[in-house]
């Protein structure tokens, strides 16, 4: 499909036609707690497995739940970007019913506003001022999450020519989706060259190790405050550019989900942008290394299309063969992401576990004793977020 500007005269309908208003995505629900499992208590049970009896699969496991320490990516490397793809997703569908409603102005203050509340949630995360001004971190999970989500929903909002009601036109969507995705590949392609054209004092240019590289030292010069990897950080300055193509790339996919493409060929689009993204991610990584703690370009491609094909397993089992009981937990925690990831942090799932199940209970289970704690405080977080669903108690930011 050509970037060049369409004619006035508007072609006939193409595939990305909006369809009318559908139910919500159970799938994307179930998805997004599905990534916020792991982060909530199941890696932890992983962990505690492994300890109980290490070798054979288990070791295969621990290590895909174990970050890697600077190049490569495993399964738990995928945790963060999928959020932030299945935030790009979302807005697509969130914004567009604003548009819709009341216009882009609206939207745009939405999206401003749930930005700012999202990134103080962060501030406040991380510790907020409960020691010094100097230990507020300023850029973190949720910050980032923040910042993606702040200007991926500008830019989708400004892409969009038309507002209102009769903003149902396929021309325009398409022309939001090319406008968007040259946006996506101007932030891969223009952090890649800053990457590897500017030159580091000290260092020289094209270096990627750690404490060595263009993004590292400016978070060392420029980034005040904490920092979580010493005088860098992992979600720092530089590398926030290409976190917003990620959820760019989300938006992709859920502009192809509101399409009037069937099903089957909306998973069959997904399988091919996924397993074309993950070569085109591997083969740029022979030149700028897969590195999550640099978000580099390559790790973008390879998680995008990770994040694809997850999506497109969730969508083909639970949207088109209609298999969903089984998602239901993931559902729970799907629908209440902010909220779970909070009580994760400030409530004290493990000691309660602890109390429940600690001494002698533990005891007797010899060494699979240290599973049952981190068991049953994902329980815990489980049976949290059923009450939550089920009460309709739901965190909008």
């Amino acid at each position: 499909m050509s970037l060049a500007s369409l004619s006035q005269q508007p072609p006939a309908p193409t595939v990305l036609e909006p369809a009318p208003p559908a139910r919500r995505l159970l799938s994307l629900d179930a998805l997004r707690g599905f990534d916020m499992f792991w982060i909530v208590g199941g890696e932890e049970v992983v962990h505690a497995l492994h300890k109980a009896s290490p070798g054979g699969p288990l070791d295969l496991l621990e290590q895909q739940f174990t970050h890697k320490a600077w190049e490569g990516v495993a399964f738990y490397d995928l945790i963060f970007p999928l959020f932030v793809f299945i935030v790009g997703v979302s807005l697509v569908f969130s914004l567009s019913k604003t548009i819709a409603q009341s216009g882009k102005a609206v939207a745009c203050r939405k999206v401003v506003v749930r930005s700012v509340l999202l990134y103080l949630l962060g501030i406040i995360y991380y510790g907020g001022l409960s020691k010094s001004v100097q230990d507020i971190r300023l850029l973190g999970v949720l910050q980032r999450i923040a910042l993606c989500y702040l200007f991926t929903g500008l830019l989708f909002c400004l892409a969009r020519r038309r507002s209102g009601p009769a903003d149902s036109g396929a021309v325009d969507r398409r022309n939001a989706a090319l406008r968007l995705g040259a946006v996506c590949a101007a932030l891969l392609l223009g952090y890649w060259a800053l990457m590897v054209f500017v030159p580091v004092p000290g260092t020289g240019a094209g270096h990627f190790e750690e404490g060595a590289n263009l993004a590292n030292y400016l978070d060392k010069q420029y980034l005040p405050f904490r920092k979580w990897d010493r005088d860098h950080d992992p979600e720092g300055l530089l590398s926030t550019l290409p976190a917003i193509a990620t959820c760019l790339l989300g938006v992709g996919a859920g502009l192809l989900l509101q399409s009037r493409l069937t099903d089957a060929k909306k998973v069959r689009c997904l399988i091919v942008a996924g397993a074309a993204s993950l070569a085109l991610g591997f083969v740029w990584g022979l030149q700028f290394p897969i590195v999550k703690k640099l978000w580099t370009s390559s790790y973008v491609l390879v998680a995008g299309g990770y994040a694809c094909l997850f999506l497109a397993g969730f969508y083909q089992v639970i949207e088109i063969w209609k298999f969903q009981k089984w998602a239901k937990p993931f559902v729970w925690i799907g629908m209440n992401p902010i909220t779970i990831y909070l009580a994760w942090e400030f409530f004290p799932f493990g000691d309660i576990a602890n109390r429940l199940v600690g001494g002698p209970v533990k005891a007797a289970l010899g060494s699979f004793g240290e599973v049952l704690i981190p068991a049953t405080a994902l329980g815990l977080v489980l049976l949290l977020s059923w009450f939550l669903y089920h009460r309709k108690i739901f965190l909008r930011l």
